[in-house]
């Protein structure tokens, strides 16, 4: 029995709020049980120099985490003057993640911000980051596009992630972070409404997997997915 008493294929409560962000052009707040991430969407008329005059916009991440987001207070990575590691993997993961499922050149020649802060991490912040910041992403097009900005959705697909491990032998999804402490493997996917995949970060944390178990582990995103576009159109009412 898993510590949340979830069977192996169960994601934790998701909630995709939208519209919780008033100056934003579009924001979603992603709940994946205790893991809360809090996303903005800006659009900016403009490009990063290196794509102007190219007909074609751009769409970028940030991500961070509030000092009181874990158990104990973390320092500001500002007041260190520079970001770790981990925070420039995820949010080149987050932008890599939506441009895979935008048209740039329909986007024309602005940029979209995502900003994704985590509030509470209790395990899979990357993924909810991502999951939410599709609904933000597609909330603020939805709105240029209701201002004539747009005459078309650059929004091809769907994008959303999951994580996937083994804990004491089995696989299961949507791991919190009791489970991912102790993984003896672990994994996120990120993949698009027409089933293709995006990217697949997968670690042997105690011994390596087998590939019947990596293939369960696929299996499981798959159906974990395909609840979570359910839940992200359902948030815009499509």
């Amino acid at each position: 029995m898993r510590p949340s008493e979830r069977r192996p294929d169960q994601l934790r409560p998701v909630t995709l709020e939208i519209g919780v962000n008033r100056y934003a052009e579009g924001s979603c707040l992603v709940s994946f049980g205790h893991t809360k991430v809090l996303v903005t969407a800006t659009v900016e008329e403009n490009v990063p120099g290196w794509m102007r005059n190219k007909g074609a916009g751009w769409v970028t991440a940030e991500y961070g985490m509030l000092p009181r987001a874990t158990h104990t207070r973390g320092r500001r990575e500002a007041a260190a003057g520079k970001q770790s590691g981990r925070t420039q993997e995820i949010q080149r993961l987050i932008g890599r993640s939506l441009r895979a499922v935008v048209d740039l050149k329909a986007l024309g020649e602005r940029q979209v911000v995502l900003d994704c802060d985590v509030i509470q991490a209790d395990g899979g912040t990357r993924t909810a980051a991502i999951t939410g910041a599709w609904v933000a992403m597609a909330s603020a097009l939805d709105y240029l596009r209701a201002e004539g900005v747009l005459k078309t959705d650059p929004i091809l697909d769907q994008v959303a992630a999951i994580s996937c491990g083994v804990c004491a032998d089995e696989p299961v999804l949507d791991l919190d972070y009791e489970e991912d402490s102790t993984a003896e493997a672990d994994s996120n996917f990120v993949l698009t409404g027409a089933g293709t995949i995006v990217e697949i970060q997968a670690t042997g944390e105690k011994r390596g997997f087998s590939r019947p178990e990596f293939e369960r582990l696929f299996q499981l995103a798959e159906g974990g997915c395909a609840e979570l576009f359910a839940l992200q159109r359902a948030a815009l009412g499509r």
